[in-house]
């Protein structure tokens, strides 16, 4: 949340003036740049809509919670009100979306999309995005998930005339989203006074709210078989409902004009490409849509595989591997869903492969050629490995020489990290990989963040953690020999060795061995805690607590990092990898690493003068 007060504290101010100065500040101060001027001039205009509005209505003791940011992701609702209902005296509040569009129009096709003038690509739906602003808050926010008919919904689009964006209405479902336009400003007061009492003060529901507990996120992997098997799950908010409708729109297309079309959603962590990937597979699943999921993951693949398809055989050959289309005949299937595709090889031969399968095809066009429409699920910074090449570049230019339409659709919210992009935007700048001297880290009140003294410490505040009932995991760069697994009933290898202190990594098999779970399940068992991961195990997964041993291939010397690639014991990092694609490897593995943590993250380097370094950056508790 950015700025709270009363609905007459903002009206007592200057005519026209709104608390724009406060909100650019604390916008910086939690994101760490300032916001765009358009969201500045949307600030500037309709707040002082809403305000009017609430003051014309009699409710000027309703509290307003402008920018309020929705629980463990980085979305903001443009404005909570809480106030006290007028016939049941609960508490009570409007989730409301504020738009400036002076017309809008439906999508022919799907009517939870709609098209605006401003948008090169249709947009959501403003009804149905506060509804499903609503329903998050209310799936996430302690205060009100048992109640929740005291949250309503509402869009207002005080410019906008019922000529103009009348047809939106048609999104509206029940009074969870509802919709007003300037010409109907007297019942959107109306509306306003049946849920929000005159003359009592919003301030003890607000406060109600804000203490609200976040419900702990729905692990991926925890409701992934009610997801594919039963009902959705997730709440997809804004571009991601939007990216969901397109590829669903996209499919009704090819099948009704027999035809393909490739879509691409691309974003960064924690944006919810997996949450898509899971909620098209179920919802097609449903349908009886021929589809499959594909990752180049063996942890991801498997994983899904045993949670998901625990009590049901089709459900695990849902999940493939980017490998498994060399022979399979082209558009055999509607759908093919490649999830995290930024690990998309040159070809999906390998040492093990017959020589009748070495068919010489690129594995991107296996991937497209297998489905009518291949959806492709990327973030480009998390290339760790040498020989991945799922780009943009590289789907569309394969697209364009078959024809196809393609459409690329981008992701910007962030719901990993506790959906602080404060954090995220810290973690590229330390490891220098967007412009920019490392900043030191502000608490935002989203993510935690320390340094450990040593890797005893790290683990000993972590192991607390565990005891609170939440999850944990140690990860490390690649910087010590993996030994080969042992026998069943002999003790694992202590490998990472670090003074004293020494823990084996975790396995790579598909066996448990010693009561340590298998490679593809180290990140959801918790057994895995015993273990340090690597980045190929950790990729693609998250936990509560993230703890993270940088190691000797990346230290700070003299103001800058230096990468050090012979104390990196990667088998990948072969003599004929050039030391800049090192380089760049090594750093966005410790920002794939440090980006695992949903709570928070404890940060440990072996090197005296790093650890040094951290501690200026990362102020104590």
């Amino acid at each position: 949340m950015l700025y709270r007060s009363s609905a007459k504290a903002l009206a007592s101010l200057t005519p026209g003036l709104t608390p724009l100065e406060h909100l650019i500040d604390q916008f910086v101060h939690h994101h760490g740049h300032r916001p765009s001027p358009g969201e500045q001039r949307s600030w500037a205009r309709s707040i002082p809509q809403l305000v009017t509005a609430l003051d014309d209505a009699g409710l000027g003791d309703v509290e307003v919670m402008l920018e309020y940011d929705l629980p463990l992701n980085s979305k903001r609702a443009d404005a909570v009100l809480a106030g006290v209902h007028p016939t049941t005296g609960e508490p009570s509040y409007v989730v409301v979306e504020l738009k400036q569009w002076s017309e809008a129009f439906p999508d022919e096709d799907d009517p939870d999309l709609c098209h605006v003038d401003a948008y090169a690509q249709p947009v959501l739906n403003p009804a149905e995005q506060v509804r499903r602003y609503r329903d998050y808050l209310i799936q996430f926010n302690g205060a009100v998930s048992r109640h929740p008919h005291r949250v309503g919904g509402v869009a207002y689009l005080h410019n906008a005339t019922e000529f103009g964006a009348s047809g939106l209405r048609v999104a509206e479902r029940g009074e969870d989203g509802l919709l007003f336009t300037a010409d109907r400003r007297a019942e959107f007061l109306a509306y306003l006074r049946t849920r929000l009492a005159s003359g009592r003060t919003g301030a003890p529901a607000a406060d109600e709210l804000r203490a609200g507990r976040s419900a702990p996120s729905q692990q991926l992997m925890a409701v992934a078989a009610q997801e594919v098997r039963e009902r959705e799950q997730f709440v997809l908010l804004d571009e991601q409902q939007v990216a969901y409708r397109l590829v669903l729109n996209a499919i009704r297309r090819a099948k009704q004009a027999d035809s393909k079309e490739v879509v691409v959603v691309t974003g960064g962590p924690g944006t919810g490409k997996s949450v898509i990937a899971l909620s098209l597979l179920g919802e097609l699943y449903r349908q009886g849509t021929p589809t499959l999921h594909a990752t180049g993951s063996q942890s991801f693949t498997k994983t899904m595989r045993k949670v998901a398809g625990t009590r049901k055989r089709e459900v695990q050959d849902l999940f493939k591997y980017f490998n498994s289309f060399m022979r399979t005949e082209n558009n055999s299937l509607d759908v093919l869903i490649c999830d995290e595709a930024h690990r998309i090889r040159e070809t999906s031969a390998n040492r093990f492969t017959r020589s009748a399968d070495r068919s010489g095809r690129r594995q991107i066009d296996e991937l497209i050629d297998v489905a009518r429409v291949p959806v492709f699920l990327l973030d480009e910074h998390q290339v760790v490995r040498p020989g991945e090449m799922g780009t943009v570049a590289d789907i569309k230019e394969a697209a364009a020489r078959r024809n196809l339409r393609c459409h690329v659709i981008p992701l910007d919210a962030q719901f990993r990290c506790g959906g602080s992009d404060a954090y995220l935007q810290w973690v590229v700048r330390l490891l220098g990989l967007a412009p920019g001297d490392p900043l030191e880290w502000e608490p935002d009140g989203r993510m935690q963040l320390r340094v450990a003294d040593s890797p005893e410490e790290m683990e000993d505040f972590l192991n607390a953690r565990r005891e609170e009932g939440r999850g944990a995991r140690m990860t490390a760069g690649y910087c010590w020999r993996w030994s080969p697994e042992p026998k069943p009933g002999t003790p694992l290898p202590l490998d990472v060795v670090i003074g004293d202190w020494a823990r084996p990594w975790n396995l790579r098999g598909e066996r448990s061995v010693s009561g340590a779970p298998p490679s593809a399940l180290w990140a959801t068992d918790p057994a895995g805690f015993g273990q340090v991961g690597c980045v190929y195990t950790a990729q693609g997964f998250e936990y509560d607590w993230s703890g993270v041993i940088l190691g000797p291939d990346l230290v700070w010397r003299n103001g800058r990092w230096v990468t050090d690639r012979s104390e990196s014991k990667d088998p990948v990092f072969k003599k004929s990898v050039p030391d800049t694609d090192v380089d760049r490897l090594i750093r966005n593995t410790y920002k794939v690493l440090l980006t695992r943590g949903m709570v928070g993250t404890v940060v440990y380097s072996t090197d005296t003068q790093t650890r040094e370094r951290l501690k200026e950056l990362i102020p104590g508790d």
